[in-house]
């Protein structure tokens, strides 16, 4: 057989069944081949957004999302995209064509080794007809080990080699390491030496402790100690039911949750990198010691510090062990869980503060607030980033089977791509996006996608016509802030030119009424909210503005 035609065998036996991509000369015989095995091909308006959906699939499955370019400027256009999923720790592999071996003046060549480094990404090349099947387990190989992007370069010429091995593939998934499932009995024991002296502790759990499925074992030792429950960005919402969960732990806390976090004197980090961002530069929890469970060897927290007790374990496994032994000696406390701190907690998600409101415009607070009661918690929600994402980032607060937010590589636009991943990843399950405008037009034709595959997303544009971020640090520092004002069309009439459906709301009662038209037949559908720009943000207010209320 032709390697092309064993190279589509091996990315299936890997367990491949959607592909998101562009067509072009040096990937079209493998998609072919593709298809013929079952396997989805997703055809994107741009390469850099089937990357992008590749990795919303890997980060809704913790699966490797696959992406696929043709040589040259198509792999040129994933640089973006690529930086993002490695940031994002998101393991997915990207089938690259190449330009032939035997011709160095081949219009679209390019250094895709070099491109691949420069993009913080994995590089596997395909050298040989006899390699096909080790490159391509490799590259599934390094991708879940270590969740991170690959890039698999796939030159023309070989491709067209012969295969001459019949022997099955065997994947990648057969030579992959255990994890260190269980923690060691010293590192439990120097973890409860320090948990069982705490008054005041907290427990900060990420998405690692999500994909683990360690909620019910956090909700009990959270019990047990009298702890707080926050969470990571990352794992935003997430164990919301508990009542002594307060919110992100980091700038997008509330006042109360950060007036809480600062008196804890331990912190159970759980499945989170408990990075800068998540201590807030250490503004958080001043006084705290750490103990800290992950997967890896070792991680290192915020400004490079490490915890007091580290325990490499599966996060269930290891919130277990620690429950397990404070039962065996008979520990519980109340901690943090009195009725005065329940009292402090209701309501505290709510932003108070007084903004002038034009007649055509919303309070971008509301739309939240509305989506969020009316789209039932039985949807999966993604944020995006920009300056619109400490609205979500804050005012959403129902724990849903999915919450992904942005803020990787510090970059917008990517959440649209990400959210068509995710839905295509959970079967086509509905989901709703809520992002900003200059993030939404950034890849506005992949809305065309979404309607030529009928992905029920619903994408709510917090639309307060601006380059937001840019827009408020002019403001804050006397300068000029129409510099950053960009009109846009009404992109719920876009979204009905691409085929779908859309709205442009100017009232919270017009983002309810299409928002539950939405749910009751959920479909490629744009709401284009227009928000009113005087509205700050509670993050924005507090780095730029020095308010807190």
């Amino acid at each position: 057989m032709k390697v092309y035609k064993r190279l589509a065998e091996a990315f299936k036996a890997e367990g491949t069944s959607a592909v998101f991509g562009i067509m072009g000369d040096a990937n079209m015989y493998w998609y072919s081949e593709l298809d013929k095995l079952g396997v989805q091909l997703i055809e994107v308006r741009h390469e850099g957004a089937g990357l992008g959906m590749a990795d919303g699939w890997a980060r809704s499955t913790h699966t490797p999302g696959v992406a696929s370019s043709t040589c040259g400027p198509g792999t040129s256009q994933l640089a973006t995209g690529l930086l993002v999923a490695a940031r994002a720790e998101s393991p997915l592999v990207a089938f690259c064509g190449a330009h032939p071996t035997n011709d160095d003046g081949y219009n679209q060549r390019l250094d895709q080794g070099r491109f691949a480094a420069a993009c913080e990404t994995a590089f596997v090349p395909l050298n040989s007809a006899e390699s096909a099947d080790d490159v391509v387990r490799k590259a599934f190989y390094l991708a879940r080990l270590e969740s991170r992007p690959v890039m698999f370069n796939a030159p023309m010429d070989i491709q067209q080699k012969e295969f001459e091995d019949d022997e099955p593939y065997q994947p990648s998934s057969t030579i992959l390491p255990r994890n260190a499932a269980s923690p060691a009995p010293d590192a439990v024991q120097r973890a409860l030496d320090i948990i069982s002296k705490a008054k005041r502790p907290v427990i900060v759990a990420g998405r690692g402790a999500r994909w683990s499925g360690a909620g019910d074992a956090i909700l009990k030792l959270a019990e047990r100690t009298g702890a707080l429950i926050a969470t990571s960005l990352m794992a935003k919402t997430w164990l919301s039911k508990d009542p002594f969960h307060i919110g992100v732990s980091g700038l997008y806390a509330t006042k109360t949750a950060i007036q809480l976090l600062q008196e804890a004197d331990v912190v159970i980090g759980v499945g989170a990198s408990l990075n800068r961002y998540t201590t807030e530069h250490g503004y958080l929890y001043p006084n705290a010691k750490f103990v800290h469970l992950d997967t890896k060897p070792h991680v290192l927290m915020g400004n490079a510090r490490s915890s007091d007790v580290y325990m490499q374990t599966d996060a269930k496994a290891g919130v277990e062990a620690l429950e397990a032994a404070l039962a065996k000696q008979s520990f519980k406390q109340t901690g943090y869980r009195t009725p005065e701190v329940k009292k402090r907690l209701v309501g505290h998600f709510q932003d108070r503060a007084e903004f002038p409101i034009a007649d055509d415009k919303v309070d971008p607070r509301e739309v939240v607030t509305t989506l969020d009661d009316v789209v039932p918690t039985t949807i999966s929600l993604l944020t995006g980033s920009g300056a619109t994402g400490g609205f979500s980032n804050i005012l959403f607060t129902k724990e849903r089977p999915l919450v992904m937010a942005s803020h990787f590589f510090g970059c917008i636009g990517q959440m649209m791509p990400a959210a068509m991943g995710a839905v295509v990843a959970s079967g086509y399950k509905p989901h709703v996006l809520v992002d900003g405008d200059a993030s939404v037009m950034m890849h506005l034709a992949e809305f065309e996608t979404m309607v030529r595959y009928k992905m029920p997303l619903l994408i709510v544009v917090l639309n307060n016509e601006a380059l937001g971020s840019e827009y408020y640090k002019l403001d804050a520092h006397k300068m000029d802030k129409e510099l950053s004002v960009i009109s846009t069309p009404d992109l719920g009439g876009v979204a009905k030119a691409f085929g779908g459906k859309g709205k442009l709301a100017r009232t919270v009662e017009e983002v309810r009424s299409a928002a539950a038209e939405w749910v009751a037949k959920p479909g490629p559908m744009i709401i284009d909210a227009r928000i009113e720009r005087s509205v700050v943000t509670l993050p924005y207010r507090r780095i730029h503005y020095g308010r807190d209320e």
